[in-house]
């Protein structure tokens, strides 16, 4: 292990030499250090890092794309990017809602009839804005095979019995199968597969050069191969398997273009001087639409929102097969940072750099207890201080969704969540204290009555059992 360490600092150095500008910003400099270590650190084969600074782009590859076959990371390699395509699929949408074809707040039954699941009042009233910002309240980790161009059609048919966690809008969830469904809108008011819909509204008009939507499109480009993290040591996955569905995380480009897609999403709607968005669409967007209940931040169209020192940020990540990843902007500093990682602890090394990155050049450090909700990756508190502990009682019980049930109980006054030791630092809000979850947080989400009814993990809800 330790030689591959070495040989992983000495390939980043290399590759950092060749794709980094000149004159590169200090800051940067130490941004990237940072990131070499953690790499060592977590065992962290490749990372891409792009900044936007004072209008320059700053870019580097770090370390190999594969322990196997390895190749210096630079910056046209390309990276599965995983969740961060649901901000894609909502800019494709927008697309379509100034072309007049969609209405965002329209009955998603007006654009596909045969959609249906479990709650006949559901399908009948939820809308489009709800598939874009995880409010449906239908369980929402699912997928369905790969069927081609068809495979969002499929999918249409495999939903019908999702268990209804929440009311639509009652309880803020992750939900994959929304941006799935939502997927299949953009199919059809567009009138091409999702693979060509998203070429033609949003690579080919941004220009981006290497982004892909399937295996087939990947395979041609110098690809950062998703490895799993044991022990310390770094294993690559087998098989590699790209999202089936493209709008919810089957999006792959590099760090070049994923830039110029930040640098898009925090100017006035054009690209290579042509008109793609109106500044108002860019600015829905990125205006809160509903907050996440027992946290400070909020959800606006795909993008996830908060504040850290006052600086409002936008962001989106991503875990696929051995990918970590995240893209934030703050278009109100004309900043954007993105970290690209092919490690399943990538994770740590982006919420490492990413809080390094936001105190170095805007200044912004995160408050103790505050909480970080979910945005498509792993996270844990930079700092918790236990609060005064609520009467337990209106906590306890199991609640339950499909595939996962949690009891919480009480045990000599403290709380547990199954074997996970936790207390309260904020109203509804626990920490983790023990073991390899320590650090990660957990809300408490109550019904329109003040009841708590709803325990939401890794930003989905389980409903409180009866």
């Amino acid at each position: 292990m330790r030689a591959l360490l070495l040989s992983l600092g000495l390939v980043s150095g290399l590759a950092s030499a060749a794709t980094a500008q000149t004159p590169v910003d200090p800051r940067f400099d130490a941004i990237a250090t940072l990131a070499e270590a953690k790499m060592k650190e977590y065992g962290v084969p490749g990372v891409a890092i792009g900044i936007i600074s004072a209008g320059t782009t700053t870019t580097r590859g770090l370390g190999i794309t594969n322990i196997e076959d390895p190749l210096p990371v630079n910056a046209h390699t390309v990276f599965p990017i995983a969740s961060i395509s649901k901000t894609f699929a909502a800019t494709a949408m927008m697309r379509l809602v100034e072309q007049g074809k969609v209405d965002l707040k329209a009955p998603v039954r007006r654009y596909l009839p045969e959609f249906k699941v479990r709650d006949s009042t559901v399908t009948r009233d939820v809308t489009v804005w709800h598939l874009l910002t995880h409010l449906g309240g239908w369980e929402g980790q699912v997928s369905g095979p790969d069927r081609g161009t068809e495979t969002l059609t499929n999918f249409l048919t495999t939903i019908t019995d999702l268990m209804q966690v929440a009311p639509p809008g009652a309880a803020w969830s992750y939900n994959n199968a929304g941006f799935s469904i939502a997927g299949r809108v953009i199919e059809t008011v567009n009138a091409t597969s999702i693979n060509q819909a998203v070429r033609d509204l949003v690579f080919r008009p941004l220009g981006l050069e290497h982004a892909g939507t399937n295996s087939n499109d990947f395979i041609v480009q110098r690809f950062a191969a998703g490895h799993i993290v044991r022990n310390g040591a770094p294993a690559l996955q087998r098989p590699f398997g790209a999202s089936v569905s493209v709008t919810a995380g089957g999006v792959g480009l590099c760090i070049t273009d994923l830039m110029t897609y930040a640098r898009f999403h925090m100017g006035d709607g054009t690209a290579n001087g042509a008109r793609v968005l109106s500044r108002e669409s860019l600015q829905l967007m990125q205006t809160g639409q509903a907050a996440k209940q027992a946290t400070d931040d909020s959800i606006g169209v795909s993008w996830h929102m908060r504040h850290v020192a006052g600086v409002r940020t936008f962001s989106h990540g991503g875990t696929l097969g051995g990918h970590i990843l995240l893209l934030e902007i703050v278009p109100e500093r004309n900043f954007a940072i993105a970290i690209l990682t092919n490690s399943s602890t990538g994770w740590r090394l982006i919420q490492d750099v990413e809080r390094e990155a936001l105190r170095s050049y805007l200044g912004a450090a995160y408050a103790v207890n505050q909480a970080i909700a979910h945005r498509g990756l792993v996270e844990t508190l930079p700092s918790v201080q236990p609060g005064r502990q609520p009467d337990l009682a209106p906590y306890l019980g199991t609640y339950t969704r499909p595939n996962n049930s949690y009891v919480v109980r009480a045990e000599s006054g403290k709380m547990y969540i199954d074997n996970r030791l936790v207390t309260f630092f904020g109203p509804d809000r626990v920490v983790i204290l023990d073991g390899p979850e320590a650090g990660q947080a957990m809300e408490f989400v109550r019904d329109a009555a003040g009841r708590v009814n709803w325990l939401r993990v890794t930003g989905r809800v389980a409903v409180k059992a009866p």
